[in-house]
């Protein structure tokens, strides 16, 4: 199993084969699927030898293990016929969703929901399930191997051209999820989870800091909370749960976090922790802006999750999330999202990422904030982090690593003593809120110990000429949202 590439490129050649598979978007749909149903049967097969009276939600003939675990089972179109008559109606609709066992079976109806069978032949199917069938998702060596399968389908989704908005590098996971240190009861949100990454580093976290008993992991179980409106990645994030030892992942929820009236939010929505990166550069659908307050109206989708993410902290809740230069210099909508946030929040921390972070899907640059909820910010503390020694940019085959933040780590201090031990190096500076508000919120502040310099170099000329039309695309936007304001202003005379 160490050819992981190799594993799933195998699957997916198998997979091009079959008429009813059309891109790369509908095989990863298609192999995700038929993962989890393997996942799903090695954890319950784990749960039967410590629970003696546990009770599968799925009826016996539909188990992975009563219909595809044997390689000389059913193949052609009796496989065909099974998926497609009996597999997919049961777990789309027909299972039972009342009491204990009904939550277990509403994970699956949930994951099932928007999914589809694209394959035609029973034939090239059984194929594919022979392959993960060989996998023992119980065994820490395959289950570690699924996380390198895991990452290759992450990748793969990538070249799909659709996956720019729910992944983010594992590195950046990491270090903003070991940033804001959360405790074992806290609980935590991702309002725009993707495929989980945030919530398993959540996850992991706890474990190695927490748990210590069976009723620490029912704690660490309860407070884990995502939501994400596209099918696919949300039964990606599903399955990642699974695999994390979350059993039952009801609350991984496929919804629009936008789509509720942000005045409909109130204290029993409130978490401690979020932690996200939201799409951005992007627009939501008509309407979407009208479930928030005139002066918050938008449709940059990451505009609207920040407006959202402020109001959904608890006092004192502590929030790092990922956005583009853009929202920094934005004018506008944005400037009142700022000021909001500065108002509301302790804006104490920006580290700025250098270009590559997420490549290959987009070369606008990002920054990581950190904020607490209950304080007004009194000064922003910027922290500007470096290529490694010998590195110009970041690519698919040298991605950017946790060790690299550990000057940050080793600089960040204490928010409880107001960050007394942090000082100003080539790298961090800090400003003062009247400053920011000299500026009229403009958070694009450059380093101040590094002096302009120029590049000749290619690949660095493309880049920023990247951020430029990334720059006209941010300002057209604005120009978009000032002119309907104005309407919508000149309308109500």
């Amino acid at each position: 199993m160490s050819n992981v590439g190799g594993i799933i490129k195998s699957i997916q050649d198998i997979m091009r084969k079959d008429v009813g598979v059309d891109g790369d978007a509908q095989r990863i749909s298609q192999l995700v699927w038929m993962f989890f149903l393997k996942i799903f049967d090695d954890r319950e097969a784990e749960i039967e030898l410590l629970e003696d009276e546990y009770h599968s939600p799925l009826p016996q003939h539909l188990r992975w293990r009563n219909w595809a675990a044997n390689p000389e089972g059913m193949t052609g179109d009796e496989l065909a016929d099974f998926i497609n008559l009996q597999l997919f109606p049961t777990l789309k609709n027909k299972l039972s969703l009342q009491g204990e066992l009904g939550r277990r079976a509403k994970v699956i109806h949930d994951v099932f929901e928007d999914a589809y069978n694209y394959m035609k032949s029973g034939t090239l199917m059984r194929q594919v399930i022979n392959k993960i069938s060989e996998i023992d998702f119980n065994t820490k060596k395959d289950r570690h191997t699924f996380g390198n399968i895991y990452e290759q389908i992450l990748k793969d989704l990538q070249s799909a051209g659709n996956a720019g908005e729910f992944y983010t590098p594992r590195a950046v996971t990491t270090f903003m999820v070991d940033r804001l240190a959360p405790k074992l009861e806290e609980k935590v949100l991702d309002p725009a989870c993707g495929t989980g990454g945030f919530l398993a580093n959540v996850i992991e976290y706890k474990r190695e800091h927490f748990i210590k008993s069976p009723t620490d992991e029912e704690t660490l179980q309860a407070s884990i909370n995502g939501v994400d409106k596209k099918a696919l990645p949300h039964m990606l994030c599903v399955t990642n749960m699974i695999l994390h030892g979350i059993d039952t992942p009801t609350n991984i929820r496929h919804d629009n976090t936008l789509s509720r009236p942000y005045k409909d939010y109130g204290n029993k929505d409130r978490v401690d922790v979020i932690v996200t990166n939201p799409p951005f550069g992007g627009t939501e659908e008509d309407g979407i802006e009208n479930n928030f307050p005139a002066t918050l109206r938008t449709r940059e989708t990451a505009d609207l999750f920040m407006a959202l993410i402020i109001k959904l902290l608890r006092k004192n809740g502590r929030a790092a999330i990922v956005l583009p230069d853009g929202f920094l210099f934005g004018e506008g909508m944005k400037t009142r999202l700022k000021e909001k946030l500065l108002t509301e929040c302790n804006l104490h921390t920006i580290v700025r990422l250098p270009n590559g972070v997420f490549n290959p899907y987009t070369g606008i640059k990002t920054n990581l904030l950190f904020f607490s909820k209950g304080q007004p910010t009194e000064q922003i503390w910027y922290y500007e982090h470096p290529y490694p020694e010998g590195v110009k940019s970041y690519n698919k085959t040298k991605p950017m690593r946790f060790e690299e933040f550990q000057a940050e780590i080793e600089w960040w201090g204490d928010e409880a003593d107001g960050f007394k031990a942090r000082s100003e190096n080539e790298h961090a500076w800090k400003v003062s809120i009247e400053d920011i508000q000299e500026r009229n919120y403009n958070l694009d502040i450059k380093n101040p110990h590094v002096g302009e310099q120029v590049s000749h170099d290619p690949e660095e000329l493309l880049r920023k000429y990247d951020e430029q039309q990334a720059v006209i695309s941010e300002i057209r936007s604005q120009l978009k949202d000032i002119l309907a304001e104005a309407l919508l202003n000149g309308g109500a005379k």
